[in-house]
């Protein structure tokens, strides 16, 4: 009799999960107690975040259709039925983001006093006003393309919205003249805005798509014809880049030979409006060379994303009330940070606290005499960056300076590619990344000649040195001058100089690629023997995405062992929890709010004496093995504590958190026991720490049976 083959456990498909997570964005700009611009914003996030998906995914998915059927079969899934899947998955979300659109914020704006009108719409002073606007500031930026027979290509840029012309009935009624389909790119950045704001009429406000008011001036851009139909595309690219990571040879030429490549990258999708004729989407794709199976149909209007640079009309009641970063409590306001920090650790949390304590913390090494060396990694750096402006002035003053700048951080090659040119000319040793790795860890290193000796200090984060994303992004980082960890920080930096093997040098910091997820295991591991002994055992996870394939086993097993899983996944999430036989011990939520949850902290129960890692790092095999990443413990106990009772806060929330298939979870114990909204409640409590006595975090809570 043969045995009954074992059924495989049961993974969810990575993009679809990827969709799951870009729908909890939307119903953000669905929930009516979002103030509505800010539901404006979730709608431009959304559409943001559609659009990459769609120039990396989507893309990757339809090079795989693309390969021989012996070669897809390897693949293990299908990705022909992927692709089906998620594009109908994604047509019933923009379905649902267009009906929210049009039945919930524009009826809103309205109640509020705001109209966002069409040419349609105009009354005879608006249309003249428009007419006068369009020749003073729109009509010279525009430049008409004619899709006749001495056009033999259109190249259409990366993410810009085109608007078609369809012309007709020419005055002069000649019959080469009878129809003609011109397209021209719509200026929004030379511009300014994608949205013109027209005088008020009292209370009322009103605002138009520029798209619209080049729609009501067409006719003067072509007066020879008396009927002129105009619709919008817009087509997205493979944004993924195609380079050999060699050893020798200039990658920073081979990154800028890259982006210059994805502007011409293989199309990814063709939006288009579902009225535009079918002779002009026939000219579109003619003289683009798209095909059928890379049109998306759209609406009327594109690039949804420029709803960030919306009119707010100086009306504060419908936005967020203000938040403004708060001062760090144990670490100076003013005056130099390194003696504090060689004193004790300290935690700081943005966007809660303000990131200048780091600002000023390079500015003032870069200014002190007896620091010698500053050694950072740079993954992406803000456009006018305070950071690299530190780093220069650090060189100028003769300190050694080293950094490490990843090239290959997607959408951000260029702004890191500025920066590192600079940083070069001006002396720096400016290290391009690591063959076959990106470096995503956040590392900085300060070297001091104090007592005859170097002191290290270190900060080590879960978020970028960008001045920019600390203002949204949610993260942790830790200054230490401990030189159990400064040592280990300084051995990251010498791997990235001389690349020899570094596993077995860290006791304390988990590193990949070296031995972070042999380490994991081997903590998963300990919790399955606790739990094997009867003992109490528990596992806390605190991530951007969990996708590895190995290490969602390892969490089933730990869950069938007894081993009690809570899980936080703010994006993609592979494991399915609470499936009998398989994941019976595990729970799963995320959560969407004002910020962008962006830190990772793991958290073991280790019998009582819980480990508690803050990390830059996912569980995906990317992270864990194509990566240098770094995972820091917090040792000081009243830091553990800190970073535990900041976790519980987002365990609780009864108003933002979702299950894995974004069912809202706590509405009724939000009505019994209050309302926990982790983000409004982790900025109340960090308030409380710049208060004497400051308030003490409450015993971290195990997750429940």
């Amino acid at each position: 009799m043969s045995e009954t083959k074992q059924a495989q456990p049961r993974l969810l498909n990575r993009e679809l999960s990827w969709l799951t997570f870009n729908r909890r964005v939307l119903q953000e700009a669905q929930n009516p107690e979002v103030p509505l611009l800010e539901r404006i914003k979730f709608l431009a996030i959304f559409s943001s975040n559609l659009d990459e998906y769609f120039k990396v995914r989507v893309a990757t998915l339809r090079r795989l259709v693309k390969l021989k059927k012996k070669t897809r079969a390897k693949l293990g899934e299908d990705p022909t039925e992927q692709l089906h899947d998620l594009l109908q998955e994604v047509g019933r979300q923009q379905q649902e983001f267009g009906d929210t659109f049009r039945n919930q914020i524009l009826p809103g704006l309205r109640q509020e006093h705001i109209h966002l009108i069409s040419e349609h719409d105009l009354d005879e002073e608006q249309h003249q006003w428009v007419q006068q606007y369009f020749r003073d500031n729109v009509q010279d930026l525009l430049s008409p393309i004619i899709l006749d027979e001495n056009l033999h290509h259109l190249f259409l840029r990366d993410q810009s919205v085109y608007l078609t012309f369809l012309l007709s009935q020419p005055e002069n009624r000649k019959k080469h003249d009878a129809e003609r389909v011109v397209a021209m790119e719509l200026p929004t950045k030379r511009h300014g805005s994608r949205f013109v704001r027209l005088p008020d009429v009292g209370q009322e406000h009103y605002v138009m798509f520029l798209d619209d008011v080049i729609r009501c001036c067409a006719w003067e851009l072509f007066p020879k014809y008396q009927k002129v139909q105009v619709h919008a595309i817009k087509l997205s690219r493979d944004a993924e880049l195609d380079i050999q990571e060699e050893v020798s040879g200039n990658l920073l030429a081979k990154i800028k030979s890259s982006l210059q490549k994805r502007e011409t990258g293989f199309p990814a999708r063709l939006l288009y409006d579902p009225a535009m004729p079918k002779e002009v989407l026939r000219a579109v794709m003619q003289k683009t060379g798209i095909g059928k199976e890379e049109l998306v149909e759209g609406s009327r209007y594109h690039n949804f994303r420029d709803f960030f640079g919306f009119p707010d009309f100086g009306l504060a009641r419908l936005q967020y009330a203000p938040m403004p970063p708060l001062p760090q409590p144990t670490l100076p306001r003013t005056g130099p940070m390194l003696p504090a920090i060689a004193q004790r650790d300290h935690l700081l949390h943005p966007p809660y606290q303000s990131f200048d304590y780091v600002t000023r913390l390079l500015t003032e090494a870069a200014k002190d005499p007896q620091v010698s060396g500053i050694s950072m990694t740079l993954y992406r750096v803000a456009g006018k960056s305070e950071v690299a402006k530190a780093l220069l002035k650090a060189v100028k003053n003769g300190k050694q300076v080293t950094v490490v700048v990843e090239l290959k951080a997607r959408f951000d090659e260029e702004s890191n590619m500025f920066w590192a040119e600079k940083l070069q000319k001006a002396g720096a040793n400016v290290i391009f990344g690591i063959p076959d790795l990106k470096v995503h860890s956040k590392l900085l290193l300060i070297t001091r000649a104090e007592e005859g000796h170097n002191q290290l200090y270190a900060y080590l984060s879960t978020g970028n040195f960008n001045e920019k994303t600390s203002e949204i992004y949610a993260d942790h980082g830790l200054f230490t001058a401990n030189p159990e960890i400064t040592r280990e920080v300084a051995e990251v930096f010498r791997y990235f100089h001389d690349r020899q093997d570094k596993a077995g040098m860290f006791q304390h910091l988990l590193v990949a690629p070296f031995e972070l997820r042999e380490k994991l295991v081997a903590l998963v591991d300990a919790e399955i023997e606790r739990a094997r002994r009867g003992e109490d055992a528990y596992i806390i996870l605190k991530l951007n995405a969990l996708q590895d394939d190995r290490m969602i086993l390892k969490l089933y097993e730990a869950s069938e062992a007894g081993v009690r899983v809570e899980l936080l996944i703010r994006g993609i999430s592979c494991l399915i929890p609470e499936l009998a036989g398989q994941s019976t011990n595990i729970q799963q939520r995320g959560m969407v709010d004002r910020f962008l949850e962006h830190a990772r902290v793991y958290v073991f129960g280790n019998g009582g004496d819980e480990k508690v890692y803050v990390a830059s790092s996912d569980w995906m095999a990317r992270n864990l093995d194509r990566r240098v990443e770094v995972a820091f413990p917090i040792l000081q106990p009243e830091l553990k504590a800190e970073v535990r009772h900041l976790l519980d806060l987002q365990r609780q929330d009864n108003v933002k958190a979702r299950d894995w298939q974004n069912n809202f979870l706590g509405q009724d114990q939000a009505a019994e026991q209050g309302r926990i909204r982790s983000q409004f409640d982790t900025y109340a409590y960090l308030k409380t720490l710049n208060k004497k006595p400051a308030a003490r975090p409450r015993k971290p809570a195990a997750p429940k049976g």
